[in-house]
């Protein structure tokens, strides 16, 4: 087990290296990245056109959802484009629930028929530089 979860974090760097985060962290820990639960259900297909990788997207905890109590809204601009996936789910709902600052962005947009997999995100806890 060890070799993959050092290939995860060779991944994670990886992806922070390939991908610079912009809004006021000086770095980042990639959470999760994954394929967005959901898409094909909602309202993704209507600003499809308008989705551009690195855009910004609200995380919305839904405790009281009656299918998933970890679920996790994914949003862009307001509009509802999936959750994160249930078999990640439970740690990002656990930090959210904590308190923690976890920000989310699209890593990623495929032009697929498979409608399920167009659709790449990154959750990421912003790591914030110790002032002098």
């Amino acid at each position: 087990m060890v070799p993959r979860r050092m290939a995860l974090a060779a991944l994670a760097i990886a992806a922070v290296l390939a991908a610079p985060w912009t809004w006021g962290a000086d770095a980042v820990i990639v959470v999760r990245r994954s394929p967005l639960a959901g898409f094909r259900h909602y309202d993704g297909e209507n600003v499809w056109r308008d989705l551009k990788p690195g855009d910004r997207l609200e995380l919305v905890r839904e405790p009281e959802n009656p299918y998933d109590a970890n679920a996790v809204r994914v949003e862009w601009r307001g509009v509802k484009l999936g959750y994160v996936p249930r078999r990640d789910n439970a740690a990002v709902a656990r930090q959210m629930d904590h308190g923690a600052a976890l920000e989310a962005r699209l890593a990623g947009l495929r032009e697929n028929r498979n409608r399920s997999v167009r659709l790449e995100f990154e959750v990421v806890a912003p790591l914030l530089a110790e002032k002098k």
